[in-house]
């Protein structure tokens, strides 16, 4: 793939790829004695595994231009595999962290394999890993076509996409070395979050570029979420990650902020991340895919419109409802539970858009596990952002705050909203990219489809019942006005609850494994025809454009 690069674009990818080497060497050497330096040897061998993929078709022809006149999804294809691979690789350190929680003996006396470092290998894997892949290639693959443009170049989307790679694999061996920030959502060291800071504005960039070269005078809305998904993450990353670090040759940093704002600084960011990486992004992905999958247009697209600007402006204000009855002004949590409140409007006015568009569809909806993987989707992002705004309230928080409900409440949307939407999809995007009439096994899809709503419903009940249960053990007083239950006793109750959780998590991330197979031998399926690649030319600009929706 990296054979259609241009000649200069392999000079310049040679460059980057030996000062990353130096990098990775300095390293190396400097944290010797430290995580740093194991983290250098994977960034060397990384450069190396990239010089050499690169002198191997530095003589290869140049691209013709008919090859340049079609869409360029080279690196759409690769992010679908890995995001496949880290969806796998994810969802089974969750399935271990979960049955961890009913067998605390599975630790093995491995410091490397205690809950407290494997957890944040399963957070990151799945939101970052499978999630940030699958919006890097859905991202870049709507926009050439919503756009009607090609990307402006061929090297950036695969500094974006190996750069973004190479990050997770470094937050990933870093938790297992213990190597973190020591905050909520346990980010990386310093050193990563640069190499993502590089990677994300490089990004940024050409999302614009593109935008800019576009043929399609209206700028359709999955772009306006993908957009702001890429802009406030960037914000967002830069201002929480804000760290002095002890050295040059050490992986230990310390935050900008402590105490009450560092706190505040970490909602602000964290709830952030579920708006803009976890909602906005993914919403871009619902508002292409489930139309074109479905064959009706959306509902309403002033609607679509009118949920954006009201879920971009409203989300920034809400993460402070996670610190109620703490040290954070009272006006702050009730400014948060407000705008939490608020929120339910936008959000539901894009849940019930997409449901709406599948009016005069439902036939498709039956037969069709793609689509339905998208229906559920949209009926859990509902859900979710009704239960959100719900336990925002601070009566309601004080029962559910530090519970199984909120890790419910999580899946739900993480396993609900996010997975199902990036696996229906992935499911329709996979045969259009290999040229293929259909995946390799529609009997698979479904067998993935109802693994998955297993799987699901099964977590998330078993969380809603403990962690309900929990706090009403938790705030249980008897006659003598003393605690009812011992903290030791809500652990032991909780147990047939963790192993539904288990069972789920194993439904869900068998779904998953057949998922990644399905999609394998769909690739290594034989081709169509060559001219069927024909249907991915950009069109011609027409001479009139029509007039366009929401206009």
């Amino acid at each position: 793939m990296i054979a259609h690069l241009t000649t200069s674009e392999r000079q310049l990818a040679l460059i980057l790829l030996l000062g990353t080497l130096v990098c990775g060497l300095a390293m190396a050497i400097a944290g010797s004695k430290d995580p740093l330096g194991v983290h250098g040897a994977i960034i060397m061998l990384a450069a190396i595994a990239g010089i050499f993929a690169i002198i191997n078709v530095y003589y290869a022809p140049e691209p013709d231009e008919v090859r340049l006149a079609l869409y360029y999804d080279d690196p759409t294809k690769v992010a679908v595999v890995l995001a496949m691979v880290w969806a796998v690789v994810g969802m089974l350190v969750g399935d271990i962290v979960a049955w961890q929680l009913v067998f605390p003996d599975m630790t093995f006396d491995a410091g490397w394999a205690s809950f407290g470092r494997l957890r944040p290998v399963h957070t990151s894997g799945v939101i970052f890993g499978f999630g940030g892949n699958a919006l890097i290639g859905t991202s870049l693959y709507v926009l050439q076509r919503t756009s009607r443009a090609r990307l402006p170049d061929q090297l950036s989307p695969w500094f974006v996409l190996m750069g973004y790679n190479l990050f997770c694999v470094l937050a990933a061996t870093g938790y297992l070395m213990g190597v973190t920030q020591s905050k909520e959502y346990a980010e990386p060291e310093w050193y990563a979050d640069l190499l993502l800071e590089v990677v994300w504005v490089v990004y940024f960039i050409i999302y614009m570029r593109t935008l800019a070269r576009r043929k399609e005078p209206h700028i359709y809305v999955a772009n306006w979420y993908y957009m702001a998904f890429i802009l406030v993450v960037a914000i967002l990353h830069t201002v929480n990650n804000l760290a002095m670090p002890v050295s040059l040759g050490h992986a230990k940093s310390y935050s900008a902020f402590a105490g009450v704002q560092d706190a505040m600084t970490e909602w602000w960011y964290g709830h952030n991340a579920v708006a803009f990486f976890l909602t906005s992004g993914f919403l871009g992905m619902m508002y292409y895919f489930l139309p074109v999958r479905a064959g009706r247009p959306i509902y309403s697209y002033r609607m679509s419109i009118i949920s954006f600007w009201g879920i971009t402006f409203m989300y920034m204000w809400v993460g402070s409802h996670h610190l109620h009855y703490t040290a954070l002004p009272q006006w702050v949590q009730t400014l948060g539970m407000t705008f939490s409140l608020m929120l339910l409007i936008p959000s539901w006015g894009s849940a019930a858009n997409a449901l709406l568009t599948l009016n005069g569809a439902w036939h498709k909806v039956r037969d069709d596990a793609t689509l339905r993987f998208m229906m559920v989707a949209a009926v859990f992002y509902g859900i979710t952002t009704f239960e959100g705004s719900f336990m925002a309230i601070r009566s309601v928080n004080s029962l559910s705050h530090y519970t199984d409900w909120t890790v419910g409440h999580v899946h739900a949307g993480a396993l609900g909203w996010v997975a199902m939407i990036t696996f229906g999809s992935i499911y329709a995007m996979v045969p259009w990219l290999w040229k293929r009439e259909r995946m390799y096994s529609p009997v698979l899809v479904e067998w993935h489809f109802w693994l998955a709503v297993a799987g699901l419903l099964t977590y998330v009940f078993a969380m809603w019942n403990s962690g309900i249960i929990q706090g009403l053990m938790w705030r249980t007083y008897n006659s003598s006005g003393t605690l009812s239950y011992s903290f030791i006793e809500t652990v032991v109750a909780m147990k047939p609850y963790y192993v539904a959780r288990a069972v789920g998590g194993f439904f869900f991330l068998s779904g998953a494994v057949i998922g990644l197979y399905n999609v394998w031998m769909t690739i290594r399926t034989e081709d169509q025809p060559a001219d069927s690649r024909a249907a991915d030319r950009p069109l011609p600009q027409p001479a009139t454009p029509a007039l366009q929706p929401g206009e």
